[in-house]
Parts: C-alpha cells; structure tokens; sequence
C-alpha cells in the first residue's frame, strides 16, 4: 500500500484538513488501482465474450437462413421443371396435401380450437368470430372458449357471442371457472378434459386477440397428417396495429426477427423451437405424452414444447403461414409482457435442466442446442450483456478514463452487425434503426432483473399480468379518437412517469457530461448522451400510446 504510506507521509506535515484530504486520496487511488480497475477490465473480458457468444450465434442462424433461401429456390427451379415435364405425376405426389387445401372434407380430422381470455372486452368478437369463420366441416369443429373473466359483465358478454354463434348452428362451447387456478396453462388443461374435447385429434390454440384465416386449418394440419412424429405447427403473426406509434413499430422489429430466423433455423435444424402459445396447432397424442399444460412457470407454452421435443416430438414452423394479432401499444402493457417473457425462459432453465441432461430421447447435439443456444445464449445472454456492458460497463469505463482497455470491437463492430442483421427482416423501420438499439438498452434494465428474478425464483418469478388490448385497427382506432375527443387534457396530466428510467438517464447524463468536460477523446459521450434521451423519453412516458386511468 505503497499510496497510502505516501500519504500517510504527507498528512504528517500539514494541517489536520489537509491531512484527512490527503488520506482520503491515497486511500481511494488504492482501492481504484487494485479493486475497481482490474473489476472493470473483468467485466470487460466477460462481457466480451459474452458479446462473442451472441454474435457467433446470430452469425450461425444468418448463414441458415441464406442457405434455406436458396435451398428454397432451387427447389422452385426444380418444380417448375417437373411442372413441364410430368404434370400429372407431380399432382399425385401432391394430392394427400391437396384434399385439405382444395375444401375435400373426406380427410378432415377432428380439431378442437381453443380460446383462453381474461377480461378481454375489447377483443372477445374479433377472436371468436374469427374462429367460428375457420373453413373445416362444421361436425369435424368443436370451438371452445376458456373465459377466466372476472368482471361479470365481460363474461356475460362473452357468454351472449357464443350463444349467438351456436345459434347459427357452430359447435362452440363457453367454459368458465370459479377460480383461475394455473392462469392460461390451467384453463387449457380443465377445457381438455372436457368429454367433447377427448375425441379431438389435434388442438388449435389462439390467443383472444388473434384472428386466423378461414383456410388456416386446411393449410397448418396437413403437416401433421403427412408425418406422424410431428407435434406442433406454428405459424407466424401478423400485426393489425404495428404502425400505431413507435412502440408497436419497435417491437415489429424484434418479432419479425424471432420469426423470420430463430424460428425458422429451429424448425430446419433441430425441429425444435420455443411455442408461441398462440397461432399454433398440436396434435393431441403428443401433448398428453408430454404431461399436458404445466404452470410451473409464467411460460407454459415453452415448457410444454421443451417437454414434448425431449419425448422425441419434432415440430414445424410454417413461415408463409401468418395470423393477425395486435401489439402492446402502451408502455405498462409492454413491459410486464417482457418481464414475463424474460422472467419465465430463465425461470423454466433452472426446473428443466435436470430433465434435458437426463433424457434419452434427444441427441447430444439437440442437448447442446436447448441449452447453450435456446436457453442460455438467447434467453440469458442477449439480456444481460445488453444491460451490463452498454448501461454499466462503458459508462463506469468513463469515469476511470484511460485506466482500462476496451476494445472497439466489442463496443462499436459486433452490436453494429448484430444491428444490422436484426434489421434486415424489416426493412421498412430501417430508419428507426438508432432508436431502436437504444430503447432496447433501456428496456435491458427490466429484462436483465427478470432474469436474475427468473434464476433465483425470487417473490416476482410467478407474477401473471395479462397483456392490455385495445383492439387493434378500426377498434383501437375509435378509442384513441374517443379519447382526444374527450379526455385530452386528463391524459396529459396521467402520463406515467418511470422513475428508474428516469435515474437511469440520469446517471447517464452525469457520465456524458464528465467524459465531455474532461475527457472525450473516445467520443463516448455522444452515446451517453443518446443514451440518456433515450432514458428520459421513456421515463417520462412518451413512448407508446396513452390511454386514460381507471376511474377509481
């Protein structure tokens, strides 16, 4: 402690202020150069590597992706050829898929579609009438709709659109229980066991908001009927609402992105990929051999696809394949929908794990792929490195300017590809490219301390909140204009504010400041100070749409 001693030496001939002054610096020049310079350059390397990780594996799915394209396009090439060659021997190749596609009713299997909603007001009609409009033979249909509303008024309603349709001669059912034992999961299994639903041979399952074609069965089960081993077929979503405001804009990015890449390199590579918990169909058999619907975590869409592919099931993510659904168009609504899709995947590593090392079934490279690459890379990593080396990291690395290494790579190259891959899928948001790196940094605050809740299963690992609707389109449309019409001035008074985010620009306003006045050779602060607006305009509620407070 050579500092200290220096200082010591020092205070000895000066006033006793100056002394303690002294002191103070040699005692703090210590503990920067042995404890918080070699932490940070620590948490350097880590979140290297970390950022490596995330790379490489987004760099894997991309080459995927190109190569099924053009995988793809030879096999165009190629039916066009045999189109010419031999017609007629191509339509008998393709004539078991035909039957279902074409309106033939002689190979329709039993379906059941199930719909869970919780005080669903806004979108009850659209999700139901949707899927009492599916085109498949009226004897081979059963719709069952799982309310676990617990407004009565709401229930009624839902009740009264299921009569109406039954009037018109549609199998549907309306479900509701006393209690909401299990949320979603345990609504799902009571409806299943139900003696209509156990002749059913696959299950449909949508979400309250999502609205499938009429020919979404003729063209999902043909997939399972053409090979028995598979479990699942997923479709993709389409968004009614992505263009309301630079939330739903934002998040259209990200889940075109999920799906367009980390869907699709699941289905070809593994037959694996997480369920969606909505827009999907299972065949029946493989769910019960998987346990059925568990609510051990807040993801039970993902738990019940993990158990089924551990089983040996394999799933299909049908790409062309899209269903409308409407997007958290408020911020509150957005972030307890993250914090739940961050929260549960960690939550659910932690209790399956033992399962994967265990299981039989599976191939050591599909044990490989489940845990390193859908779970702790994507789950777990993406989330965290986000958050500690763009909100932690950097900003500290400011204020001990010079003292440790960082490496322009790891803070300017590997985001910037990853960026531009993540782009790629939407191209029209390309403009939107920088606000979106930095409202995922912001929201990395709240998906990290889901996955620290989630891996510790600390008090919030189990919190349900169901996701806001407002209806999406013309409905969410009428409401918005209802509520300029009305309650302008009450919104602005409303708007929420959050305070972390406000802290967190803060703080990162101050490190902008600091590398301005006396440093800035790196130039860091021009991020900081993005950064920072970033946190403010969120935390001050200007992102997203704003709807009015419940009367109290």
């Amino acid at each position: 402690m050579r500092s200290l001693a220096l200082g010591a030496a020092a205070a000895a001939g000066s006033s006793p202020p100056a002394a303690a002054a002294s002191v103070m610096r040699a005692a703090w020049q210590a503990v920067r150069w042995h404890v918080v310079v070699p932490g940070l350059q620590l948490a350097v390397y880590v979140c290297a590597t970390m950022s490596l990780m995330l790379f490489l594996e987004r760099l894997y799915m991309a080459a995927v992706v190109a190569g099924l394209w053009l995988q793809r396009r030879r096999k165009r090439a190629g039916r066009r050829r045999l189109a010419r060659d031999d017609a007629r021997k191509r339509m008998r190749l393709d004539d078991d898929d035909d039957d279902l596609e074409s309106g033939e009713d002689r190979r329709c299997p039993m379906v059941l579609v199930q719909i869970p909603m919780f005080n669903e007001r806004q979108v009850y009609r659209l999700s139901i009438g949707a899927a009492c409009g599916l085109s498949w033979p009226s004897d081979r249909l059963v719709i069952q709709v799982l309310d676990d509303s617990t407004d009565p008024a709401i229930r009624e309603l839902v009740e009264v659109e299921c009569a109406r349709w039954a009037r018109k001669g549609v199998r549907i059912r309306y479900e509701n229980r006393s209690n909401r034992n299990g949320f979603k999961a345990g609504a799902m299994r009571e409806g299943l066991r139900k003696p209509y639903a156990r002749g059913c041979e696959f299950v449909a399952i949508f979400d309250a908001d999502f609205q499938p074609d009429a020919d979404f069965l003729r063209r999902a089960v043909p997939p399972l009927l053409r090979d028995p081993g598979v479990a699942l077929v997923q479709a993709r979503w389409r968004f009614v609402n992505a263009g309301d405001c630079i939330l739903t804009r934002i998040q259209e990015m990200s889940l075109n992105y999920h799906f367009a890449v980390e869907q699709e390199v699941g289905s070809a590579c593994h037959a694996f990929f997480g369920f969606n918990g909505t827009a999907g169909v299972w065949r029946a058999a493989a769910l019960a051999d998987a346990g059925g619907w568990k609510e051990r975590t807040t993801v039970e869409d993902m738990d019940l696809a993990v158990r089924a592919s551990l089983r040996g099931w394999r799933f299909v993510y049908a790409g062309d394949l899209a269903v409308r659904n409407e997007l958290p168009s408020t911020f509150r609504a957005y972030r307890y929908q993250q914090h739940r899709w961050s929260c549960g995947p960690a939550n659910l590593l932690r209790k399956v794990l033992p399962e994967i090392l265990r299981s039989d079934r599976v191939s050591p490279w599909k044990k490989l792929h489940l845990l390193y690459a859908f779970f702790f890379v994507r789950k777990v990593v993406a989330h965290l490195v986000t958050f500690l080396f763009y909100c932690l990291v950097i900003p500290a690395c400011v204020l001990v300017q010079g003292d440790v290494h960082l490496p322009k790579y790891v803070a300017v190259y590997v985001p910037a590809v990853i960026t531009l891959l993540n782009a790629v899928c939407t191209p029209r948001s390309g403009h939107l490219l920088v606000f979106w790196i930095l409202f995922e940094n912001v929201m990395s605050l709240h998906r990290s301390k889901a996955v620290a809740i989630g891996l510790l299963e600390a008090s919030r690992a189990n919190e349900w909140v169901v996701t806001d609707k407002l209806g999406g389109g013309k409905a969410a449309a009428a409401t918005t204009a209802a509520v300029a019409r009305k309650e302008k001035k009450q919104l602005l008074r409303r708007r929420e504010v959050h305070v972390l985010e406000l802290v967190m620009g803060a703080c990162l306003l101050y490190c902008a400041v600091y590398d301005m006045v006396f440093f800035g050779q790196d130039h860091f602060y021009l991020y900081l100070i993005l950064q920072s607006a970033a946190a403010f305009i969120v935390g001050f509620g200007y992102v997203g749409a704003s709807v009015p407070a419940a009367p109290s």
